[in-house]
């Protein structure tokens, strides 16, 4: 019997070569310049800057709207790839985009590494508090304070500077969420970021409790020697000479903190907002999270099978490369893998679109756990079954597709359904290399309205009943399997 594994590395390569071609097909939004579009990086969640709007769900802000000037004055349509802030330049040097565009700080590190443009937006560093909070007058009191900061960002390297415990967040909009709520102390930000947010909510609960004394100024970022820059320069120095810049700053950023200039906008009541979003959360659940379980699921089943049987091989090579395998992927976290598929892949020259690259990473990963769960169920099945169908003249293949895999199923179904639902929730992570799922689409709606409890229970709930009903057709499932079963 154990002669019929010698073929089982061919077909594993060429299962894991299919995948990689599926995903290698599709180059959409993912790289390749292209001189009539400038590809430009952004969050899609740092309101008044970048950010959808809650009555249309059109990405919009300050940094938005800039660059779509930019992109008219240079003549190229502008494409926006929307990125978390803390793998924004990864994705930049993996040629995801052109260049970047959310309040990025012109530092001398990053001039050194990067283009940065002329500044398309001036202001200052201060520290924001509570009200009634007043132990912070300075930046020399805020040492062994809690300050909620992007880690990457040099606000949050300030405040490491200067003695603070950085609590990592996403962003201000979810920093300022975290001080109203008492969880952290401080945050340190632009001026104008501040300002604007004060006029959009009229907040009275946090203040400004400190200047840094540090100028910071905001441009556009692209890769070294991008030769970007003299459009871009010229085409920020047109707009600031016609008043677009103004224009555009006043309408987004509403520099004067009593918001005498913040134009009248509709308030909408937490269970508006819920009904507003219930079906875009629904299409995102429809057209991406479940998409992506079902063929993440099909392809690592299949890679699980040829990896299972390598494991039971009596042959040195197959089994010891199936435990290598397994060893990789269950050893590694799942994040990572998504990273090295998505971000260094392309620094080797293999650049997978969003979605076939969380493909190939998630059946991977899949593929790792769920073959252990089938070995162990074909082991489970008595020799007995094996020597019944060599007498009767059945070969390897039809013994195992005929006799032992419907047995085999039965006794795998509920470890496996439990692998399917914990993919389920695992597709959020794909947020993190561009693919605005279900919870990506929550993060885009709460971050101008800064109702993320609303917003991300209701998400839950849509992760909730897609696991009930999985784990209903689990429980028919092995009710149809109970036929297959030896009595």
């Amino acid at each position: 019997m154990t002669h019929r594994f010698r073929r089982l590395p061919l077909i594993f390569f060429a299962v894991l070569a299919l995948v990689s071609l599926a995903g290698c097909s599709s180059t959409t939004g993912s790289g390749g310049s292209d001189n009539s579009v400038l590809r430009v990086g952004t969050e899609g969640t740092y309101a008044p800057f970048s950010f959808h709007d809650p009555a249309t769900n059109r990405l919009t802000g300050y940094d938005v709207e800039v660059a779509r000037a930019v992109g008219k004055k240079l003549g190229r349509k502008v494409e926006f790839v929307e990125t978390p802030w803390d793998s924004i330049f990864a994705a930049l040097d993996a040629d995801r985009f052109d260049v970047v565009a959310n309040q990025v700080t012109i530092t001398p590190e990053r001039q050194e590494k990067y283009d940065l443009s002329n500044p398309y937006a001036i202001g200052e560093g201060v520290v924001v508090t509570r009200t009634e909070d007043s132990s912070i007058k300075s930046l020399n009191d805020i040492r062994g304070k809690t300050a909620g900061q992007t880690v990457t960002s040099n606000w949050g390297q300030l405040a490491a500077a200067r003695g603070a415990k950085v609590q990592s967040v996403d962003g201000f909009t979810q920093a300022i969420k975290l001080l109203n709520q008492g969880r952290i102390d401080l945050i340190i930000n632009d001026s104008i970021a501040v300002y604007a947010y004060l006029a959009e909510t009229g907040d009275k609960s946090v203040h400004i409790a400190a200047q840094t004394d540090e100028r910071s100024e905001q441009g556009f970022a692209a890769r070294k020697n991008s030769g970007l820059l003299p459009g871009i320069n010229k085409a920020l120095d047109e707009l600031r000479a016609d008043g677009t810049l103004a224009a555009i700053s006043n309408k987004y950023l509403k520099a004067n903190a009593a918001g005498d200039q913040q134009s009248a906008k509709t308030s909408r009541s937490t269970w508006q907002l819920i009904a507003d979003n219930l079906w875009p959360l629904a299409k995102a659940a429809l057209t991406m999270t479940i998409p992506l379980t079902v063929i993440s699921f099909i392809v690592g089943l299949a890679i699980a099978l040829v990896v299972a049987l390598g494991r039971m091989s009596s042959k040195r090579i197959p089994r010891a490369f199936a435990r290598f395998y397994i060893s990789i992927i269950r050893g590694t976290p799942l994040l990572v893998q998504l990273f090295i598929v998505f971000f260094a892949l392309p620094e080797l020259g293999v650049k997978i679109s969003p979605f076939p690259a969380a493909v190939i990473a998630f059946s991977l990963n899949v593929g790792g756990y769920a073959a252990e769960i089938i070995r162990s169920a074909i082991t489970s099945i008595p020799k007995g079954q094996w020597e019944a169908a060599g007498t009767i003249g059945m070969g390897y293949a039809t013994t195992l597709r005929r006799i032992i895999l419907p047995q085999a199923s039965r006794v795998a179904v509920p470890p496996l359904s439990n692998t399917l639902i914990a993919l389920v929730k695992d597709t959020s992570l794909a947020s993190t290399i561009l693919v605005t799922e279900l919870l990506r689409t929550a993060q885009i709606a709460a971050a101008p309205t800064y109702e993320f409890f609303a917003l991300y229970a209701t998400a839950a709930a849509y992760y909730w009943v897609i696991c009930m009903i999985l784990s209903f057709a689990q429980n028919r499932l092995e009710t149809r399997l109970e036929r297959h079963v030896a009595r």
